[in-house]
């Protein structure tokens, strides 16, 4: 997610330094490190700091996707109790294996991404991986399902499940092919576009699409 360039959005780009930038890529990767020491004994008060951490970020830091504006009526993210049904291990298949992607973004031209396999998820159908082939690299895994762009339900274009080049990343178990990734659903979260229109975020595609409700994480909009 990056923000658009100044003459592209006047009114909407909070004003940040690169500096700013940094600080926020630290705290979001310190916050996940917690996230994840927290959940291998006790998911939900990994969830409870997660919460926390991302309202008081949202509400105070100079690069969040919030303006002043928005920063002066925010009282929190809207987002679902914790529920340990979506908390999943899913092995990744090597179906779809090779596909490209190519996002276009505002600032920086074509995102490549390259398909690395697809997690089949029972009772709510699959999704596909994709490792970024720019700087940065990692594992991305967005997705869009039935309460998309519903009252009370989840961002119409799609949230972000994975995305290890911002350090949002559960885990995995095991070795090889029998390796399984922890994929909780309780951790989804919005991209920054849908706060601001200022900043250009890759989106779910036809793979990563769920037919099924995924009721958890965090919905929209913003309490």
């Amino acid at each position: 997610m990056v923000p658009l360039s100044r003459d592209e959005s006047e009114d909407t780009l909070p004003t940040m330094s690169a500096l700013d930038i940094v600080d926020w890529r630290l705290r979001t990767f310190a916050m996940y490190d917690k996230v994840r020491q927290l959940a291998a004994s006790n998911p939900f008060d990994a969830h409870v700091f997660w919460r926390q951490e991302r309202d008081l970020m949202f509400a105070t830091h100079p690069a969040s996707a919030l303006t002043p504006e928005l920063k002066s009526t925010f009282s929190g993210l809207t987002t679902a109790q914790y529920d340990p049904s979506f908390r999943l291990n899913a092995v990744l298949s090597p179906e779809g294996f090779g596909e490209e992607m190519n996002v276009q973004t505002g600032t920086d031209g074509v995102v490549p991404f390259t398909r690395i396999g697809t997690f089949d998820l029972p009772g709510l159908g699959s999704l596909a991986a994709w490792r970024l082939r720019s700087y940065g690299g990692g594992i991305f895994v967005p997705f869009r399902d039935a309460t998309a762009g519903k009252d009370g339900g989840s961002y119409g274009a799609g949230r972000y499940l994975l995305d290890t080049v911002k350090g949002a990343f559960h885990g995995a178990r095991g070795t090889g092919a029998e390796q399984e990734f922890i994929l909780d659903f309780n951790f989804a979260y919005n991209p920054s576009c849908a706060y601001n229109e200022a900043w250009a975020c890759p989106l779910a595609g036809p793979a990563n699409r769920i037919p099924a409700d995924i009721p958890v994480g965090e919905l929209y909009p913003p309490a």
